[in-house]
């Protein structure tokens, strides 16, 4: 594990990354989901991606990285990230990310993108959650905001402030219209029973980004766990 420390808006962020695969082969830097951290993501690719040069990172907030000081949204996510790729000076032709870090690497634009069910396709809320954020909304007004854990979901329970306020940020992004301006060379990998981002979201995606291929298996939202050969088989086969 190695550490850079860049600075970002006047602030100082500690990011946590290691270096796996071949130092002559293409170079991958592979992003995490929203609270995840890149021992996941070793786990599912770090016996199948030996023929290149991966880049595990630990976005701010997450892992080994520095915690946040001030809420982020994904653009800010992204200009850290593509600070961090300057300091290391390697030319990413690849980048893969899993859900919230699927947003991340697409607004990153690298030759080659790969997507394991990727946010940024928003999903009606039911009625029960819209209750409970106009509730809050009034709160807030009232001067009662710092009750909002009561109005958070269970998956926030040991969430920071500051880290609730940054996923408030960034779950109801839209990010039809940066799918559909993407020219990479894009795979887009889903699990069929995913309810995070359900495969309806995965196939929209694959509509919008013109130059895609999508593939459909079997599994939840952390489908690629059980799939890590088949991908990393499916991205040589299909780098350009």
């Amino acid at each position: 594990m190695a550490i850079k420390e860049i600075e970002y808006n006047g602030l100082k962020y500690r990011l946590s990354y290691e270096i796996l695969g071949q130092s002559s082969g293409k170079n991958m830097l592979i992003l995490h989901g929203w609270g995840a951290n890149k021992e996941l993501m070793k786990r599912a690719f770090s016996k199948h991606l030996s023929n290149y040069n991966c880049i595990y990172l630990d976005l701010p907030g997450f892992g080994f990285s520095s915690d946040l000081e001030i809420p982020l949204c994904t653009s800010d996510y992204a200009k850290i990230t593509a600070k961090f790729i300057e300091l290391l000076d390697i030319d990413f032709e690849f980048i893969m990310g899993h859900s919230f870090g699927g947003k991340i690497a697409a607004l990153l634009e690298p030759k080659n993108l790969i997507l394991l069910s990727s946010a940024g396709i928003i999903k009606k809320k039911r009625f029960s959650i819209k209750v409970k954020i106009a509730i809050f909304k009034i709160l807030k007004r009232i001067g009662l905001g710092r009750f909002w854990r009561f109005f958070a979901t269970k998956d926030v329970d040991n969430m920071s402030k500051v880290m609730y306020e940054t996923l408030k940020n960034v779950v109801d992004e839209d990010f039809s219209s940066i799918f559909a301006k993407i020219n990479s060379n894009s795979l887009i990998f889903w699990g069929v029973s995913d309810e995070a981002t359900p495969l309806s979201s995965g196939q929209m995606i694959a509509r919008l980004i013109q130059n895609s291929k999508f593939y459909e298996l079997e599994g939840d939202h952390f489908f690629f766990l059980n799939h890590g050969e088949f991908i990393a088989t499916t991205i040589s086969k299909e780098q350009k």
